[in-house]
């Protein structure tokens, strides 16, 4: 069973780089290109979008989500695009090869950026329905 799993596994790198390759080809179209690069990102990012530590909904990304998400994109890509970009991804990952840093780097500061945004939308949420100030003035005695 153990061995089964690491196959299985080793089968779900290969696809996803193969994947990524797809994306990049010119034979792919473009709406498959732009779904296989969000699930992709969403594969190798390094940030969840539903975290870990959260019970039971913490994992269903990383063993439902993102399986379905590359059945799916497997699906969609054109067969002849999705066998050579897994014979050039057997090869690559065999050798040892992986996604360049530059790729990694990508993802990341387009987490940044939206985990930015994100904050200053929240920022101006927050700002914009504060209370009035009370003007400051002192009581007078009525003597």
């Amino acid at each position: 069973m153990f061995e089964e799993f690491k196959i299985r596994s080793r089968n779900l790198k290969t696809d996803t780089f193969a994947l990524y390759l797809a994306a990049r080809d010119p034979r792919t179209p473009w709406y498959v290109k732009l779904l296989v690069a969000g699930i992709v990102a969403y594969a190798l990012s390094p940030v969840d979008l539903i975290p870990d530590f959260i019970p039971v909904l913490g994992y269903l990304d990383d063993l439902v989500l993102i399986p379905m998400g590359i059945a799916l994109a497997i699906r969609l890509v054109p067969a002849d695009v999705l066998s050579s970009c897994r014979e050039r991804s057997r090869a690559m990952v065999g050798n040892g090869k992986s996604v360049s840093r530059t790729a990694a780097a990508v993802i990341m500061l387009i987490w940044v950026v939206v985990v930015s945004l994100i904050g200053l939308w929240i920022y101006g949420l927050i700002t914009s329905h504060s209370a009035p100030a009370l003007p400051m003035t002192l009581p007078t005695s009525g003597k």
